[in-house]
């Protein structure tokens, strides 16, 4: 584009073409792209009116919408991801935080509500967003983070950092889905918390271009069936539970039965499944039973 552009005219051209690239939320990421490239949140913007963009923010906002037409996420364009409230910095380096894993941290909680000072053990923390959200919640709880890439948890302690939350939250470097994974060490916890990786590996390539471009495979590959980190999981964190301490666990679509059967044996109880905003069966939420 040549010459001064209004911000309608801008957006109106990158809404086109982002919708050529086949991104759904074309008009919205454009608005979105454009408040990132200019600093001026969009309600104040369109306050203002169509005023003319200034060359440097043009051309910023240009660059954006190429790297978001080339179906880069929009949360890597722009650097951060909303999660409950707090605007955390994500890259190639964990997952993109997802509106579902909101719902994980808000049944956890209410596992936990009324405790002064709970333990909890968030695995596979990534981008750290269950973890901070729950320290930040409960402000006397103890929480500790596992991750098994390193790079994860720069990025998780800098979040922490971004919200004030540094102390609150204990990072370790370990495999938790792994075979024969263990969580030895790190004492016993009222709750332990988990996303892992649910997506069948035969089904990874099937995924959406943001998903399967840029999200790391290791948050994504759950083996042959999406359910292989479950059965690890499941034994080292009942180990890791005290008597009655609450298992929450993100899954993927159509998980929610065979789960509830394996978390229905013995050394579980009280298994139930929790739905997402759509309505889909997103969460397992089960207590362990006898030791």
């Amino acid at each position: 584009m040549n010459g001064p552009s209004s911000a309608k005219a801008l957006i109106r051209a990158a809404a086109e073409e982002l919708a050529r690239a086949g991104v759904e939320s074309a008009g919205l990421d454009a608005e979105l792209l454009l408040e990132h490239a200019t600093g001026m949140p969009r309600l104040r913007r369109m306050a203002m009116g169509d005023d003319v963009v200034e060359a440097v923010h043009a051309g910023r906002f240009l660059e954006c919408v190429a790297r978001r037409a080339r179906r880069e996420p929009l949360q890597h364009v722009v650097g951060t991801a909303s999660f409950l409230g707090m605007e955390l910095r994500v890259d190639g380096r964990v997952l993109v935080p997802r509106p579902e894993t909101e719902q994980v941290v808000l049944m956890a909680s209410s596992c936990i509500e009324g405790r002064a000072s709970p333990r909890i053990l968030d695995l596979g923390t990534g981008s750290g967003c269950i973890a901070l959200a729950l320290a930040s919640r409960h402000p006397g709880a103890e929480v500790v983070a596992m991750d098994v890439s390193g790079e994860a948890l720069e990025v998780a302690r800098e979040n922490a950092r971004r919200h004030g939350l540094e102390g609150r939250v204990r990072w370790v470097l370990g495999d938790a889905f792994g075979e024969g994974a263990r969580l030895d060490g790190l004492g016993l916890f009222d709750l332990v918390v988990s996303n892992p990786p649910y997506i069948p590996s035969g089904e990874i390539e099937g995924l959406e271009p943001e998903v399967r471009g840029h999200d790391p495979r290791l948050a994504l590959d759950g083996g042959a069936d999406g359910l292989g980190p479950y059965r690890t999981l499941g034994v080292a964190a009942w180990r890791a539970l005290v008597p009655g301490g609450w298992l929450v666990l993100e899954f993927g679509d159509g998980q929610g039965g065979e789960l509830l059967r394996w978390f229905g044996r013995d050394e579980w109880m009280d298994a139930r499944l929790g739905k997402d905003l759509s309505g889909r069966d997103r969460v397992l939420i089960v207590r362990g039973s006898r030791r």
